[in-house]
């Protein structure tokens, strides 16, 4: 997920958070995978939203992108499962520092790995 994926990828993640209030804190995309730290409504079920993240990019990124479609013809984007925890074993701080450090990029809220190597 580099480059204009990667990009559109965030971009559509922010939309579907959006559209659910979900805010999301801190993100980044990598290779094979995303890091969100969000804060959810309680409407909002954990379970609900990766579907909406992982149904609605799927789809956009396959149509949108390809070479996507090519890669994945059969098969899905996106792993089966999830990891998600809550922020109460922990501080919001040791979260954020951890997404932080995965890469670096201009958006500092919700990274794009490898974004400054395609500038």
């Amino acid at each position: 997920m580099r480059g204009e994926v990667g990009t559109r990828l965030r971009e559509l993640i922010r939309e579907i958070c959006g559209a659910s209030e979900v805010t999301i804190i801190k993100g980044h995309v990598s290779n094979d995978h995303v890091h969100l730290f969000v804060s959810v409504p309680p409407r909002v079920t954990i379970s609900r939203l990766l579907q909406m993240l992982k149904g609605k990019s799927s789809y956009k990124l396959m149509h949108e992108f390809p070479h996507l479609r090519k890669k994945f013809w059969g098969r899905h984007m996106w792993a089966r499962g999830y990891f998600c925890v809550s922020s109460g074993n922990v501080t919001d701080e040791v979260i954020k520092q951890y997404i932080e450090e995965q890469s670096h990029d201009q958006d500092s809220d919700f990274r794009v790995e490898g974004e400054d190597d395609a500038s």
